[in-house]
């Protein structure tokens, strides 16, 4: 680690921790976890996930959206059932390693059957453009200032050379924050209204362990695996790379298990594989996983020390609307990337109704509910894609007739 400490990658993973920030420190926010905890958690959960997948996958792993509802049901009013929460959090860890070592003795060769790039590609699409509107409620708080941040990390990323063009993300976001200024929507008071300088032992919210709690949560845990399928496939396609054979898909598992085990311990939110930093891949083409762990040790100093993670709760929305506005429409096009390297041909009807089932039902809002718990959006897709790949290749098998 001491190696990788340079000016240059300082910077870059600096990059990385401004894309995490916002959508790791709200999970906690709205579920009444500490944001300390969980910047603490992410940044460990990285570690955890490189030392396990070798430090060959630059992913970053940060708070899980899919949970949210979870939590907050297990909690309670008031937040008094808090401990049961996130010992079902710890247990969802436990499922992810079950997962991956159902994933090691099945073989790579039946999860490519299952999630072909007819599959796959769509199903990258709807992860991006499944977050476009988040960032465009973002950016419409103050559109000026989001096309500014835009603005910048377009011609960063067309028009410079040099190390600028390695960081537009992290020059887009100093742009936006200066023009947010100008416009004086800067809000300063988190700096002014934090007290403490370190977080506090007490912050800390030890696990305890209920069945109900964790068989609410638990099936969760399903749908996360069709994300991460989906998240560890974009990654590669971003990089080049083929991370689901090497070093494998249950290795990736199984760091995200740990990973998560281990926020389950300290009183952390699941954590997942996270789209914004992969985005962050697409946008600079640096690929160094070696950043990727600096952030993660920036991200964890951000949760010890108060002040600073005050100063990032001044960054407008609006900016990061901007830049989000080009991370999510990155992956998107990422998707569309790998259905044309695929060479899939889109005068079989197969391949047709295929794409369409898995954009549908991933991007219009679609929505089954199976003992309580709610499958859609990303999950969903990839369950569709799966499933209809299955039944269509048996219905529709390869023939001329088919075209």
């Amino acid at each position: 680690m001491v190696k990788d400490i340079s000016g240059k990658n300082a910077v870059l993973a600096i990059q990385h921790v401004f894309a995490m920030f916002g959508a790791t420190v709200l999970v906690p926010a709205l579920t009444g976890l500490n944001p300390g905890i969980a910047l603490i958690s992410a940044g460990i959960g990285t570690l955890i996930f490189h030392a396990v997948t070798g430090g060959m996958v630059p992913v970053f792993l940060g708070s899980s959206f899919a949970f949210i509802g979870a939590i907050i049901s297990i909690a309670g009013e008031g937040g008094e059932n808090l401990p049961y929460a996130i010992g079902a959090v710890f247990f969802t860890g436990i499922i992810y390693l079950l997962l991956s070592q159902m994933v090691r003795f099945a073989g790579i060769d039946l999860i490519r059957r299952l999630f072909p790039a007819v599959v796959t590609g769509p199903v990258i699409m709807v992860i991006g453009l499944s977050l476009a509107p988040i960032a465009v409620g973002m950016a419409s708080t103050h559109w000026p200032v989001a096309l500014i941040s835009m603005a910048t990390i377009i011609a960063m990323t067309t028009l410079v050379k040099g190390f600028f063009k390695l960081v537009p993300i992290l020059v887009g976001i100093l742009v936006g924050y200066l023009a947010a200024m100008a416009f004086g929507i800067v809000d300063f008071t988190a700096l002014t209204s934090n007290e403490r300088i370190f977080m506090n032992v007490s912050d800390i919210v030890l696990p305890k362990f209920q069945l109900e709690a964790i068989l609410t949560m638990a099936p969760i845990a399903i749908v996360s695996f069709m994300e991460h399928i989906g998240d560890i496939t974009t990654n590669g396609a971003v990089v080049g790379k083929d991370f689901m054979k090497k070093p494998g898909l249950h290795r990736t598992l199984m760091g995200d298990g740990l990973a998560t085990m281990f926020a389950g311990l300290v009183g952390g939110p699941a954590n997942t594989t996270y789209s914004e930093n992969t985005g962050v891949l697409a946008v600079t083409k640096n690929y160094n996983p070696a950043i990727i762990r600096l952030a993660a040790v920036f991200a964890i100093v951000l949760g010890i020390f108060s002040p600073i993670a005050a100063f990032l709760k001044t960054l407008p929305v609006a900016v990061m609307g901007g830049v989000s506005f080009i991370l999510f429409g990155m992956i998107a096009s990422i998707g569309m990337r790998t259905i044309a390297h695929s060479r899939l041909d889109f005068n079989n009807s197969r391949n047709l109704i295929i794409v369409t089932l898995i954009l549908v039902t991933g991007l219009a809002g679609v929505e089954v509910n199976v003992q309580g718990v709610a499958l859609k959006g990303i999950g969903l897709a990839a369950f569709v894609g799966m499933i209809s790949n299955l039944v269509l290749h048996i219905i529709l098998p390869d023939n001329p007739d088919n075209d």
